[in-house]
């Protein structure tokens, strides 16, 4: 990569677009093929369903690609040095790798970025397709009479203004340079789209099954919403350990460097806005700061973990959403397996990706959770009619 090279050149945008399109077409074909003789609605539930199953496998090319060091394989963007494909790009690419052989433009690392940005463009045409689709559905049911999505058309357009914006902090990612902060934010952007578009999912498949949300106690019900809540934070935890590089901060369990509260520097370590590995002053971030950032989220882990638990197992007393507590309760313990390999196996590649899966398949199952239950009505007291009583007396 040159001085001179442009952070942006959208002269392939064009061809962008297009590889999107042609990559959507496939999961469009198999919808409309597999579904050629349902109805309308069934179509687009099923549409709904495989974007976000394709949505949660882009979630994880992400993590591929951050976990490679693949993220600035193309120093540009959309494309990869003004092209649309590495191909296009093999000289500068091998310049690049040349003056730096281990450094941040590969061939390889250059494919991978970019298959997660075609990748991306397949999504967000999908994400087109649902939202019209959707639009469509309503005013066609409003105009004959029929059956309107389950859910307002609204959904899906504030989704797709969120991909947009997720596309927005892609971009960014690699103009700024791998800046903790936005990357941080990207990794956010992608599990709240699993979410929103989980909603979705869940609603159209009930309305499809005929399903209503199932009842639970207020206590269960606000548990589930607390144990989304800390999810959250550990998510945006977890974002922070991995985008500073935090994770070989502490490399045994549970103590951290023979001790059970080391050296720690929480003020240079959750100084947001600021490079990587460099303090907003200009001074390299210290070994101290990077150990505050892995311990904070190793010390959440355990109260996600116990609220993860918790709500599981009230479930299954309960014998209510049984799914949903199964995949909880096995998802937390593959959060445990690779977040303790992550520590004490040298971060592998394998379980470093299968930790970011497991974050967002929590994300996906809490909604799922949440949109699938409600509080249940409190039990009205039974009294007889005045008039009976009357006659009783």
């Amino acid at each position: 990569m040159t001085d001179m090279q442009p952070l942006y050149d959208l002269a392939p945008v064009l061809e962008l677009m297009l590889l999107g399109l042609v990559i959507a077409l496939g999961p469009l074909t198999w919808v409309w093929v597999r579904n050629r003789r349902s109805s309308p609605m069934r179509r687009l539930q099923a549409l709904t369903v495989l974007t976000l199953f394709l949505t949660f496998d882009l979630v994880l090319f992400g993590a591929f690609t951050r976990l490679t060091d693949s993220g600035l394989g193309c120093p540009d963007w959309p494309g990869c040095y003004g092209s649309a494909s590495p191909v296009g790009a093999r000289a500068e690419i091998a310049a690049a790798q040349e003056a730096m052989p281990t450094g941040p433009v590969t061939h390889g690392k250059a494919w991978i970025e970019m298959i997660h940005r075609y990748l991306a463009t397949g999504v967000g045409v999908l994400i087109i397709v649902l939202t019209i689709a959707s639009w469509v559905q309503q005013r066609r049911a409003r105009r004959d009479g029929g059956q309107e999505p389950p859910l307002s058309p609204w959904w899906p357009t504030v989704t797709l203004l969120w991909v947009c914006l997720q596309g927005a902090f892609g971009a960014l990612t690699v103009t700024m340079k791998l800046f903790p902060a936005i990357v941080t934010l990207h990794l956010i952007g992608g599990l709240v789209l699993l979410a929103l578009l989980c909603v979705q999912a869940v609603r159209h498949t009930h309305s499809a099954q005929g399903r209503i949300p199932v009842g639970v106690s207020p206590a269960l019900r606000w548990g589930l919403v607390g144990t989304g809540l800390l999810l959250a934070l550990q998510v945006v935890l977890g974002g922070w350990v991995s985008t500073n590089y935090a994770v070989l901060a502490c490399t045994t369990f549970p103590m951290c460097q023979g001790s059970w509260w080391p050296t720690m520097d929480f003020a240079q370590g959750f100084q947001i806005w600021r490079r990587l590995g460099m303090l907003q002053d200009g001074s390299h971030i210290s070994f101290a700061a990077l150990t505050a950032i892995h311990y904070v989220h190793r010390l959440m882990a355990y109260v996600v973990l116990l609220a993860l638990g918790l709500v599981a197992w009230r479930f299954h007393r309960s014998g209510v959403l049984p799914a949903q507590a199964r995949w909880l309760a096995g998802l937390a313990l593959l959060q445990l397996v690779t977040g303790l390999s992550n520590v004490v196996l040298d971060w592998p590649l394998v379980a470093a990706v299968l930790h970011t899966g497991g974050a967002a398949a929590l994300v996906v199952v809490l909604t799922w959770a949440l949109v699938s239950s409600r509080v249940a009505p409190a039990p009205r007291e039974f009294s007889a009619p005045t008039g009976a009583s009357r006659v009783s007396a």
